[in-house]
């Protein structure tokens, strides 16, 4: 998992709300009902959500409100869904989006 736990700077206020987990990357992450993805990624200390397709440089959450579009992630084998606008479900299986997502079974 992209991580670095300990610097991250987004810390989770106790609340009421029931657990929910899924995974990021095969690993699992608990987060909490009505949750976007991306809070629950930043609170669980993830700071990249993918690379660039151009260069490759890692990508993190920028407005948090689905302007800016640098939170894409992979969401159940679907490409360029925005962690910020999505919110987490029991099961749900996020990756990393590694450049631009690949179209299949387009005319040529």
């Amino acid at each position: 998992m992209h991580s670095t736990a300990d610097a991250s700077p987004f810390r989770r206020l106790d609340d009421d709300r029931p657990a929910v987990s899924f995974t990021y990357d095969g690993e699992t992450v608990i987060a909490r009902v009505g949750d976007s993805i991306a809070a629950a990624l930043l609170a669980a200390g993830v700071i990249s959500f993918r690379d660039t397709a151009v260069s490759g440089a890692p990508r993190s959450p920028y407005c948090l409100m689905g302007v800016c579009f640098e939170c894409l992630v992979e969401i159940d084998g679907v490409g360029n869904r925005q962690a910020c606008q999505t919110e987490v479900r029991e099961g749900m299986r996020v990756r990393h989006q590694l450049g631009a997502r690949a179209v299949v079974g387009g005319e040529g």
